[in-house]
């Protein structure tokens, strides 16, 4: 079984704010850093630190992306099936506050030219079993669903961020929905509707799907047509949310690739996100599978 993230690649440039900039002001930023990021690369990096092999596909410019594909190789995800692009790489521009909540500002670049012969390629180096994690950051992601659904691969879907375009997705052709209520309310128009009751009306859409539903300070809820678990968070203190829930879905799918149960692959990812948001940095945050299992849950942090 291998597994395929087909994501975003993003150049992450952090600044820190006493507030986030409203409209008609110019505020002056107490601190920058750059950073790699974008929700694929950081799904990618946690795939690998949670102990499975995982290849990137997706799209970086010419010209600045030789960090990018630096930190996915340093973190030992195989970067062979990225194309370059005649373009710049994708980038944020992230506002953080000192609670560790953060706003972001996306530009697509690169990830937005992934076209269908990309596809086909990158495909075409997977079978009928293995998984491919998907975000809504690149292009052709329609054609993508139904292309991976055809080849019998298990697909996974993050639609972060989410747009109205995704309603036109085939979202029938989704294994696994790893979302939060946000996103879920948009999908199966449950705004007003919180936690089991919003999973309900989200898995009554897509029977055949099995759904993560992250609930922030609440924990997590996973559905599938036969069981329910419900998982609570691991309390720290957060300085830094940019990469919790890309940190969770790695994490979450890593174990289960490595024939981890459901109930054992949400505690998991409940505790490397836990870790992730005391760190600053995206992909900089997220720890090894060996920080998660070597770590002290017994002294309150649960």
């Amino acid at each position: 079984m291998k597994v395929l993230n087909l994501g975003s690649l993003n150049i992450d440039y952090v600044y820190d704010v006493d507030h986030f900039v409203r409209a008609g002001e110019t505020q002056g930023s107490l601190n920058m850093e750059t950073f790699c990021g974008g929700k694929g690369l950081n799904q990618s990096i946690a795939l690998s630190r949670s102990g499975i092999e995982v290849w990137h596909g997706g799209a970086v410019g010419f010209d600045d992306s030789k960090m990018l594909l630096d930190t996915l190789a340093a973190a030992g995800v195989k970067i062979n099936l990225i194309n370059r692009k005649n373009s710049k790489s994708g980038h944020a521009i992230i506002q953080k506050v000192k609670s560790g909540e953060n706003c972001i500002l996306l530009h697509g670049g690169a990830n937005h030219m992934i076209t269908k012969e990309d596809v086909a390629f990158t495909l075409g180096n997977f079978q009928q079993g293995d998984y491919i994690i998907l975000q809504n950051e690149i292009s052709e992601l329609p054609y993508i669903m139904e292309s991976a659904h055809k080849k019998g691969m298990k697909v996974v879907f993050n639609p972060s961020p989410i747009s109205r375009e995704i309603m036109d997705y085939p979202l029938e052709y989704v294994d696994y929905f790893i979302l939060n209520e946000i996103e879920a309310a948009d999908i199966c128009d449950g705004h007003g509707l919180e936690g089991s009751e919003l999973i309900e009306k989200l898995h009554g859409l897509f029977p055949e799907s099995k759904i993560v539903l992250t609930l922030g300070e609440r924990g997590s809820i996973y559905k599938d047509s036969e069981k329910i678990y419900h998982q609570p968070i691991f309390k720290v203190k957060a300085v830094d949310t940019t990469a919790a829930g890309d940190t969770f879905t790695g994490f979450f799918i890593g174990a289960l690739v490595s024939n981890k149960g459901v109930k054992d692959s949400l505690e998991i990812a409940a505790k490397a996100s836990a870790i992730s948001v005391t760190r600053n940095g995206a992909s900089v945050s997220i720890p090894t599978l060996e920080e998660v299992v070597g770590h002290n849950w017994s002294n309150g942090d649960k």
